[in-house]
C-alpha cells in the first residue's frame, strides 16, 4: 500500500466522523448558552464545565483505545456479549474513573473558588452535579463507545480512528446535556 493509499483512506474514515464532531461540538456550545440561569444559581459550576468535559473525553477515550487494542490483538471478540469479562472490566473501570474523576474536579473547583475569594455554591452541590452528571453520562457514553468501536470494527474501520472524534463528540453532547440536567436535580432537591 503506498503513502498516498493510507491517507486517502485515513481521510475517507475520518473526516465524517469529524465533520459530525464539529457539528456535535457546536450543539454542546448551545446547550451551554442556554444554562445561563443554572450557571447564575449555582456559583462555580462554569469552571467545573471544562474540566469534567475533559474527564469524560480522557475517561471513555480511554476505554474506546483500550476496546480498540483488545480487538487488534483477538483478546476480545467484535460482539457486544455481557458475558465477555474483559468488556465489562473495561466499561465498570471506565465509569468508576469517570466517578471518581468528577467528585475530584468538583471538589477541587469549590477548594480554588474559594482560595481566590470568588463567590461558589456549597461544595455538596458542585459534587451533586458532578455526580449525577458522571452517572447519567457514563452509561451513555459507554454504549456508545463500546457500540461504535465493535460495530466499526467488524465493518472493516479501524476503532483507533473512530474512538477518539466519537468519545469527543458524545463526551461534549452528553457531558453538556447531563450537566443541564444535574444542575436541575441539584437545583431541586436545594430548594433554590
Amino acid at each position: 500500500m503506498t503513502v498516498r493509499e493510507v491517507a486517502v483512506n485515513a481521510y475517507r474514515e475520518a473526516l465524517p466522523v469529524l465533520s459530525v464532531s464539529a457539528l456535535g461540538g457546536l450543539f454542546a456550545g448551545l446547550v451551554l448558552g442556554g444554562m445561563s440561569a443554572e450557571l447564575q444559581r449555582i456559583q462555580g459550576l462554569l469552571v467545573l464545565v471544562p474540566a469534567l468535559l475533559a474527564t469524560r473525553g480522557n475517561v471513555y477515550g480511554s476505554l474506546g483505545a483500550r476496546l480498540g487494542s483488545a480487538l487488534h490483538q483477538g483478546l476480545i471478540e467484535p460482539y457486544i456479549s455481557f458475558g465477555n469479562e474483559r468488556l465489562r472490566t473495561a466499561a465498570a473501570a471506565a465509569v468508576a474513573s469517570g466517578l471518581l474523576v468528577s467528585t475530584l474536579a468538583a471538589v477541587m473547583a469549590f477548594a480554588l473558588l474559594v482560595a481566590l475569594g470568588e463567590p461558589v455554591a456549597p461544595v455538596w452541590m458542585l459534587v451533586g452535579v458532578a455526580l449525577i452528571s458522571a452517572v447519567i453520562g457514563g452509561g451513555v457514553l459507554v454504549t456508545t463507545v463500546v457500540t461504535v468501536v465493535l460495530v466499526g470494527y467488524r465493518r472493516g474501520l479501524n476503532p483507533d480512528t473512530l474512538a477518539g472524534p466519537v468519545v469527543t463528540t458524545t463526551g461534549d453532547i452528553v457531558g453538556m446535556a447531563t450537566l443541564l440536567v444535574a444542575a436541575r436535580i441539584v437545583l431541586a432537591i436545594g430548594g433554590l
